[in-house]
């Protein structure tokens, strides 16, 4: 420990030292002063947040955290940013310890605040494959915080896609754990860029629920958990330096992860090394009693969560404040506990210059929420994210003189954006609120795009009504079209106000409401079709690839996405993106993932085909793309070395592009049955017209390291086939290695990335 890091752990010590048991808990608990006028933002928040506190009584002993005071209404930001500084000026005047609060706020795609960019959702990061752009995204999102004096986000989530149906797949990356991993991690790297703490969510197993049911019991194994669940969380913490996590609501295997010593301990502090702050997510400290049945009251929780390694209750202090300072006096709560986490809680202060900040300063505008720079990143994110599905040359369209664009995402701002987006948050309880950002829809784009074009509009249905009243004034609308644009998908909302989110979860598959039906009614016009899906997770569309003239898939694409969906309908946006999930063929196929033993998928011995109608890692471009040449510098690989591996991309189209190298491996022999496809690195070319690039992947065999029959995670030896292609069942080109010597069983100091070196293209890795 150096200098700095020793006079840090004494002045922590002196502070710790000098508390009472109340002023210990109060850093333990956030306080939502104003929780009320942000109804239905978190489960079961009316049951759970009683009569208001006055933030002085409340915060009378100090207080650990405060509660999204720019995320629970529409404030304006100047004068909001004023009010906080007060706050904070008042802790350190008017309490003993003088200690002023970490400010957390949600900012999965951008700022949860009232004005503020907002990005594209998480699906869309993981479309884009592209970590550096993801990283900077962090970097603008980290600004904004930290000029509205915000210290903490509660982001990325890190879960991985299990079950389609889940209402929070929209808040994930992908269903593969490396990428997930590499694009998390770059977000945490770029928030952190900025001085802002990423907190890890949800740790661990939450998307893995039963039916694709929010907060429905786990029942994986060790091994899943291990080898898929685990995997980004433990690159984001040894390898982004992620300052903090928070628990999962999920009980796997019947252990709610609030109360599981072994992982908030055991998996994160003792085998990672973690030494941050492990928050609770929003009362899941109560919900030990509540909801789970685990815990005997409050204080019984209390006890569980902070034996398990939770720090910090979240959103208030429901458990963490008179129940657990009864719990500590009556013995059942050790103190040496209680202040292990108030240590962590001031070294955190304390690197954020919290312990010597005064607040005497006024505060400073912090100028627009949405400047230009964050608008043209958000943009391009969204271009970068965006997947064709389906082309039968169609697009790029070529000057229609006549556009009919249809359905209900058509011209509706909010349809552009996840659930975690203020809009969608927080702005449905203020409706009498503007959105406070400039939201261009689909239609207006078009019609912006497209100048010279003459469009007709109509609405046709409801997301999810079932009212089909207005499919009549479509069709006709299509009928006297060249082209039909019909922009479906979902509404994002929470705890049943939506189709995708928190709380919305799906029974099957099938668009929601009678889109479908509007879809196909069109169709029946004869009109080309381009279908546009603005959705929240992938649906069973596989009925409309073979007959819609061209399929454009967006992932809540944010507040440019209207403007980048117009651009490839144009060719302006050459699409790029590639499937960061699976295309099921129906909800029966449901949970699915593409890195299934020979067994998950079809076979002869059912009569059900689980294959998805395009699979992990597909996109289209309106250029071409060839990859040859895969060879690996040695055949022969030491079980804890690198394979070293090249491969050649060219443009072998019509106009530059930028292709997704996607390297993937199989295990055909092993202890344990794996994945028939399995990816182990990827880099995303830019690449002229004719230009060709060497991509080279220096692979660490840890990328092919499973738990064996011990549940001891390693490498074996044994042949490894490896492939490139379009996606993972592509096998455009292949090849093969031995991996020789013993066992090699995983340790924190192995490798985890992919290294990559691109020469001859422009390279986003």
């Amino acid at each position: 420990m150096g200098t700095q890091g020793q006079g840090t752990a004494q002045r922590v010590a002196a502070l710790l030292a000098g508390m009472t048991l109340e002023e210990k808990l109060a850093q333990l608990v956030g306080v939502w002063v104003d929780a009320g006028s942000g109804a239905g933002v978190a489960p079961m928040q009316d049951a759970m947040v009683d009569e208001e506190p006055a933030f002085e009584d409340f915060a009378r002993h100090g207080i650990g955290q405060i509660t999204r005071f720019y995320g629970t209404a529409p404030v304006d930001p100047v004068s909001a940013a004023r009010s906080l500084r007060e706050r904070q000026r008042w802790l350190v005047e008017n309490t003993r310890t003088g200690i002023p609060a970490v400010v957390h706020e949600e900012c999965l795609t951008g700022l949860a605040a009232w004005q503020a960019t907002t990005f594209p959702a998480p699906l869309s990061w993981g479309a884009s494959f592209d970590p550096e752009l993801i990283r900077a995204m962090g970097r603008a999102i980290g600004a904004t915080m930290r000029s509205l004096g915000i210290h903490q986000g509660l982001a990325p989530v890190l879960d991985v896609v299990r079950d389609a149906r889940w209402g929070r797949v929209e808040e994930c990356i992908a269903e593969d754990p490396y990428l997930v991993g590499t694009l998390a991690t770059s977000y945490v790297r770029g928030l952190q860029d900025e001085g802002v703490v990423a907190t890890l969510k949800h740790f661990v197993g939450y998307s893995a629920s039963r039916a694709g049911r929010n907060l429905a019991p786990v029942h994986a194994g060790p091994r899943e958990v291990a080898d898929v669940l685990l995997v980004p969380f433990e690159m984001a913490v040894l390898d982004g330096g992620a300052r903090s996590v928070m628990h999962s609501y999920a009980e796997v295997d019947g252990l709610p992860a609030a109360a599981d010593r072994s992982l908030l301990t055991g998996v994160l502090r003792d085998r990672w090394g973690f030494d941050g702050v492990v928050v609770a997510d929003y009362f899941g400290v109560a919900f030990l009693a509540s909801l789970h049945g685990v815990a005997a009251d409050l204080g019984d929780a209390a006890a569980q969560a902070l034996t398990a390694g939770v720090d910090v209750e979240l959103p208030t202090g429901n458990a963490y404040r008179a129940p657990l300072a009864a719990a500590v006096r009556s013995g059942l709560v050790d103190t040496r506990l209680v202040d292990q986490a108030v240590e962590r809680v001031l070294r955190q202060k304390a690197a954020l210059g919290l312990l010597d900040a005064r607040f005497d300063e006024p505060s400073e505008d912090p100028g627009s929420l949405d400047p230009s720079d964050h608008r043209a990143l958000a943009g391009r994110i969204a271009e970068e994210a965006i997947v064709l599905l389906a082309n039968d040359g169609t697009l790029p369209l070529a000057r229609p003189a006549r556009v009919a664009v249809v359905g209900p995402n058509a011209h509706q701002p909010t349809a552009l954006f996840g659930c975690y987006s203020f809009a969608n948050h927080v702005l449905e309880h203020h409706p009498d609120v503007p959105l406070g950002i400039d939201v261009p829809t689909v239609l207006d784009a078009l019609r912006a795009e497209l100048n010279a074009t003459e469009i007709a509009y109509a609405e046709g249905c409801g997301v999810d009504d079932p009212d089909r009243s207005g499919i009549a004034a479509a069709v006709a609308a299509a009928a006297g079209a060249d082209v039909a644009v019909v922009v479906v998908g979902d509404r994002a909302g929470l705890f049943g106000r939506g189709t995708s989110g928190e709380g919305c979860d799906a029974d099957d598959l099938e668009l929601p409401g009678v889109q479908r039906e509007l879809v196909e009614a069109v169709l029946a016009t004869g009109t080309p079709v381009v279908l546009v899906l603005v959705t929240g997770r992938p649906y069973a569309v596989g009925w409309a690839l073979g007959s819609c003239a061209a399929v454009v898939q967006a992932f809540f694409p944010g507040e440019e996405g209207a403007s980048a969906i117009a651009g490839v309908i144009s060719g302006r946006v050459n699409p790029s993106g590639r499937l960061p999930v699976s295309m099921p063929r129906s909800g029966g196929s449901q949970p699915y993932s593409y890195l299934h033993p020979p067994l998950g998928g079809p076979s002869s011995v059912s009569n059900l085909d689980p294959d998805p109608a395009r699979p992990f890692g597909f996109g289209l471009s309106y250029t071409t793309f060839s990859h040859d040449r895969l060879t690996v510098a040695s055949a022969v690989v030491p079980t804890d070395g690198t394979i070293e591996v090249s491969v050649r991309v060219t443009n072998t189209g019509t106009r530059r592009g930028a292709d997704v190298v996607q390297l993937y491996a199989h295990d055909p022999v092993a202890s344990i049955t794996r994945p028939v496809a399995q990816l182990l690195g990827y880099a995303r070319v830019e690449l002229d017209q004719g230009a060709a690039a060497t991509v080279q992947l220096g692979v660490p065999t840890t990328r092919l390291a499973f738990s064996g029959r011990d549940l001891v995670r390693g490498v074996e030896p044994g042949a490894i086939e490896l492939w490139v292609g379009a996606s993972c069942t592509d096998r455009e080109t292949e090849a093969t290695v031995e991996l020789v010597g013993e066992r090699h069983e995983i340790t924190v100091a192995d490798a985890r990335w992919v290294g990559v070196l691109v020469d001859g293209g422009t390279s986003q890795v």
